[in-house]
């Protein structure tokens, strides 16, 4: 009898960071073990890597959580070493700041202007943020991106890093979240690095950052980044902020910072119409090499989903999964199913958050205390991130608010919730038919509502 067929070492770490992930959580995972890198596995020995700057604190805080993950994908024999030719040690942590805030030079290739699909509702938006890319702090400075989650504001930042760094002679480029910004920020409070930490992101040619919102209400974090701010403005360095509030609504962060965002262009990005919904998904099909059998497929999707471009390619690619996993052809037939389940003809009534944790909940048995709970255990992770990934499909509620409802959680945790559901659909026909099975109970539960 042969033995059991190991995995491929590619996919088998691809799962063990994502298990990692949801163990440490999004911003510990961030800050220390993102730059972990597999350098070589015989099947039972997993070797890593991990920046000198960090290796220390890693292998002292997070050693027995990376061979817990790894024994969970390889199995119970499975042994994880750090970078067995150079020596172990906690004194690099106060170096890690320099690291962490090294300026950013890898980018999504995917979110170029090339790729991005011009409509009435962002065209002033596209048009702005090429001619930062084109000419870095003299067109718009700063410029700020306004609109609701997934509307292409994160697709245009990488598309302005991507276009400096192909064409801006050597300029830095340093992509952020508000969210990392902080956590960044308050390591090196911690560490006592702080000049690093400035230095990283005072010396950037261009700054974009992501999600300013999160700044709210965070005093140490919004002072650093005013200052910060002018640091840059003053020396003719190129701001580019995205937000999904306009800076007169932004009324947990002060007055002068917002007087700053508005001092630039404040260009507002709104719901594609339904001829630019279709161009975009003709584009993601031609990217992805998918073979419709139908083009009305896309007509149809467009039509389901109106106001979010990432949902929109979602649902394509949970068309094209469906497709994989059945070997049934791409046509209106396969995709009326998969719509139907998830974005119901319009006149059904929508579901709220409440009642996809009850449904959840009920289907699990676990209660919807334990799926707001801080609790990791399997499970009421995995039910919980179906739930999350439910309500963010189904209710139309915001990210802020999805994590609000699940105990508080924050956007990226939502967002990390939703990829891991993402990631199993790819491959795994029983998550495929249990998330059909949850989206249609929930559609029947509204209906019965509505008569």
């Amino acid at each position: 009898m042969s033995p059991p067929a190991q995995p491929e070492p590619l996919p088998a770490w691809r799962r063990i960071k994502s298990e990692l992930r949801s163990r440490v959580g999004e911003s510990q995972y961030e800050i220390w073990l993102a730059g972990l890198e597999l350098r070589a596995w015989d099947g039972d020995r997993l070797v890593l890597t991990a920046p000198a700057a960090t290796r220390g604190w890693v292998a002292d805080r997070f050693a027995p959580a990376i061979e817990d993950c790894a024994r969970c994908v390889l199995g119970s024999t499975a042994q994880v070493v750090l970078d067995p030719d150079e020596p172990l040690g906690a004194d690099a942590t106060p170096e890690v700041v320099r690291d962490l805030a090294a300026p950013t030079e890898s980018f999504n290739p995917r979110y170029s202007f090339d790729q991005f699909i011009i409509g009435h509702g962002n065209r002033l938006a596209h048009a702005a943020a090429l001619a930062v890319a084109e000419l870095p702090g003299q067109a718009y400075n700063p410029l700020f991106l306004h609109a609701p989650p997934g509307l292409g504001k994160t697709h245009l930042l990488h598309a302005i890093a991507n276009y400096v760094m192909a064409y801006g002679g050597g300029a830095t480029v340093r992509y952020t979240t508000a969210e990392a910004f902080t956590n960044h920020f308050l390591t090196a409070l911690s560490t006592r690095a702080l000049d690093p930490f400035k230095r990283a992101y005072r010396d950037a040619d261009v700054l974009l950052i992501d999600d300013v919102q999160f700044l709210a209400n965070k005093a140490r974090t919004e002072e650093e980044f005013f200052h910060t701010f002018n640091a840059l403005y003053e020396n003719g360095r190129q701001l580019v902020i995205t937000c999904d509030q306009l800076p007169r609504s932004l009324t947990g962060i002060a007055l002068r910072l917002r007087e700053r965002f508005e001092a630039g262009l404040v260009a507002d990005m709104s719901p594609p119409d339904h001829a630019t919904r279709v161009a975009i998904l003709r584009k993601r099909a031609a990217l992805d090499g998918v073979q419709l059998s139908d083009p009305a497929v896309l007509d149809l999707i467009a039509t389901r989903v109106t106001n979010n471009i990432r949902a929109l390619e979602g649902a394509l690619i949970r068309v094209v999964a469906y497709h994989s996993l059945t070997q049934r052809p791409i046509d209106l037939t396969l995709a009326r199913e998969v719509m139907d389940s998830m974005y119901p003809r319009r006149g059904s009534s929508q579901p709220t958050v409440d009642d996809v944790k009850r449904m959840v909940a009920e289907r699990f048995s676990v209660s919807t205390e334990e799926l707001i709970s801080p609790t990791r255990t399997v499970r009421v992770a995995w039910p919980r991130q179906l739930a999350i990934h439910l309500a963010r499909e189904l209710t139309g509620a915001s990210l802020q608010a999805i994590g609000e409802a699940f105990g508080g959680r924050n956007h990226a945790t939502v967002l990390h919730a939703c990829k891991r559901v993402s990631e199993r659909l790819a491959d795994d026909e029983n998550v495929v038919r249990e998330l059909d099975s949850l989206a249609q109970r929930l559609a029947h539960q509204q209906d019965d509502r509505v008569r």
